[in-house]
């Protein structure tokens, strides 16, 4: 945004469903540029006008895969959880309190409002270690008093940047 603020403050800007579709479609508009990745340019053939135009360098994209079938402990894991917590002081202090007891390391904590009423809110933790893990298990059995839901979201191998 701030380079097309100080680059480009006339074009029209039309906001599309992901980079890739805005590669997609400016190879349909003439004279339509797209800002897209290295992976889209190449998938659909487009010529790099400028290179580094992102406002935050260091930011990243997370891609999920979803399946249905357990992935076995390889070592090097993550797992994602979910917690609904009860709706009293303390409570993130509460959920988060046990992963620091059993020195389990999160990795990411994001909190949004639950659909079950005011002021209740749903915490979705990454952090090291396999759902298998003594630690986790002990992690996840010392969440769930101060817990009205645990869903285990996935334990998975770490990823390589």
């Amino acid at each position: 945004r701030k380079w097309l603020d100080a680059n480009c403050p006339q074009v029209e800007r039309v906001a599309v469903s992901s980079n890739a579709e805005a590669a997609k479609l400016s190879m349909k508009e003439e004279g339509a540029v797209a800002i897209a990745g290295d992976m889209a340019a190449e998938q659909y053939s487009l010529l790099k006008l400028v290179e580094n135009i992102e406002d935050q360098p260091d930011n990243t994209t997370r891609f999920l895969i979803i399946g249905s079938d357990v992935v076995p402990a390889s070592g090097q894991d993550k797992t994602s959880i979910m917690v609904s917590a009860k709706n009293k002081p303390g409570a993130l202090y509460h959920v988060l309190e046990p992963f620091h007891q059993n020195d389990i390391s999160l990795t990411r904590l994001e909190t949004r409002p639950s659909n079950s009423g005011t002021w209740a809110y749903v915490f979705f933790i990454d952090f090291e270690g396999h759902i298998d893990d003594e630690g986790v298990q002990k992690v996840v059995q010392q969440v769930s008093p101060d817990a009205v839901e645990i869903k285990h979201l996935g334990s998975y191998p770490v990823g390589v940047l």
